[in-house]
């Protein structure tokens, strides 16, 4: 087995996480994988260790609160080992702004947007001067359909998509892989903490194992963003010939002639 060097895997304890651990052990990673829930932890991690002989080290941490974020970033900082970081830590919510409680939601953007932007910040210096490494963040559908749920977590996961998509502008030449995933529906826990169990059944949801498959398949293929449920790939490389259009028409020092036509 090709030894790839140390993958640390973030909300590694359960769903998503777990699997990429597994999946990324078997590619012939050691694992450091993080949570918060200890006992969960070490199971995946006897688990792997017992299926694979990989090495796998785990750190109990919540990411939303500063300490617990601080020591895991001084792993990525200070441990070459480390070739490949899966942000996969975050959580969502169904509710609209009127039925949400403000304070889960900047928790939200705490965990989804922050950690994972000083996580990101931390690896990538090491990546670079290394000239290589991998940087896998977990976003989601909402990223380009905010209507979809709730309007917090879309903004947290179209921050995920934009800062993936900069951090590839910037890093690529440089030797650093970065890649942004956006699942759909996934039967993970999400769903109950989220607050809408039900839909965990749903015909429409993918197995969570599909996901990940799907989503390392884009690894491989090159992608820098991968939408596992999107069945015509076409779409997506329409999308950003689209987008990247019209960055390219935003520098005048006038406004639209449709606006100038409308001034009173």
């Amino acid at each position: 087995m090709t030894l790839m060097g140390t993958a640390l895997v973030t909300g590694a304890s359960t769903g998503i996480g777990a699997i990429y651990a597994d999946r990324l052990a078997h590619r012939g990673y050691d694992l450091i994988l993080v949570a918060r829930n200890t006992e969960r932890l070490q199971e995946v991690a006897a688990r792997i260790t017992d299926q694979t002989g990989r090495s796998v080290n785990v750190m109990t941490a919540d990411l939303s609160d500063k300490e617990d974020l601080f020591t895991v970033e001084r792993v990525l900082r200070e441990n070459a080992g480390v070739t490949m970081l899966v942000n996969n830590a975050g959580f969502g919510g169904v509710t609209p702004l009127l039925k949400s409680d403000v304070g889960r939601m900047e928790l939200m953007v705490d965990l989804n947007v922050t950690a994972l932007m000083r996580l990101s910040y931390a690896a990538a210096p090491g990546f670079a001067a290394r000239g290589g490494g991998t940087i896998i963040n977990i976003s989601s559908i909402v990223a380009i359909g905010p209507e979809i749920l709730n309007g917090v977590y879309g903004g947290t996961k179209a921050f995920v998509l934009a800062f993936t998509q900069s951090l590839q502008h910037e890093l690529a030449d440089k030797g650093v892989r970065v890649q942004a995933v956006l699942p759909g529906g996934t039967a993970t826990e999400f769903w109950g903490i989220a607050g809408a169990g039900g839909y965990a059944d749903s015909p429409l949801v993918m197995p969570a194992d599909a996901m990940v498959d799907a989503a390392l398949a884009g690894l491989d293929l090159g992608e820098v963003v991968t939408i596992p449920p999107l069945q015509d790939g076409t779409l997506w490389d329409d999308y950003e010939t689209q987008r990247q259009r019209i960055a390219r028409d935003l520098a005048h020092a006038t406004p639209g002639a449709r606006y100038l036509a409308a001034r009173v």
